[in-house]
């Protein structure tokens, strides 16, 4: 996994962190990650994990987006971001920068790399989830899901990310219908599963 620091020595972060007048907040699990966009536009978890949640009108929430190690969030990547939630689903800490400050002051080549990597990573991911959502049955949308985790792992066996709840929201599908999907997926020898670990069979 890409990082924000890779391949930059502990003397050099330090210098960067410091030109980009950073900060370092620790988050406790359950925890509304805000960010104080007088100062700061981006924010890249540095440890723990947070959901991005959205909730319509209904009160229904979506998971957009599981953020893990250096997941980066801010409000250049949603369109109507005062409706996004940032939730710490563990202990969490979260560096906070400045995007112009990024491009303007940071010198260090291999810093700014990194940070676009970190960028073109976030966009391919969403780019992902459009085809997995873009699926049309719910079996078909979980399989997809879990190819991808699969790929990810290069293994046939993972552990899910999400809770079934969760996982049921991060994919835009009633619970109690997935859950279903689920079981006749094991029934036909598709799956394997104890609690969040998943074995592909087929």
């Amino acid at each position: 996994m890409k990082t924000l620091f890779d391949n930059i020595d502990e003397n050099e972060i330090k210098k960067i962190l410091k030109v980009l007048d950073s900060k370092i907040i620790i988050f406790s699990k359950g925890d509304n990650i805000i960010i104080d966009e007088d100062n700061y536009n981006i924010g890249i978890i540095l440890n723990g994990y947070a959901n991005i949640e959205k909730y319509d009108y209904y009160g229904n929430r979506s998971i957009l987006e599981k953020l893990q190690l250096h997941g980066i969030f801010g409000k250049y990547f949603y369109q109507n971001e005062k409706d996004i939630s940032i939730i710490a689903t563990s202990k969490c800490e979260v560096l906070f920068l400045e995007y112009d400050s990024i491009i303007n002051k940071v010198k260090n080549k291999q810093f700014l790399n990194n940070f676009f990597n970190l960028l073109s990573q976030k966009i391919m991911n969403e780019n992902i989830r459009i085809e997995i959502l873009a699926k049309r049955t719910i079996k078909d949308k979980i399989w997809a899901y879990f190819l991808l985790l699969a790929t990810a792992s290069s293994k046939k066996i993972f552990t899910l990310p999400f809770s079934y709840t969760e996982l049921a929201d991060y994919l835009f599908i009633d619970r109690s219908a997935m859950m279903r999907e689920l079981k006749k997926m094991k029934d036909t020898k598709m799956i394997k599963t104890r609690g969040k670990l998943i074995k592909l069979l087929d």
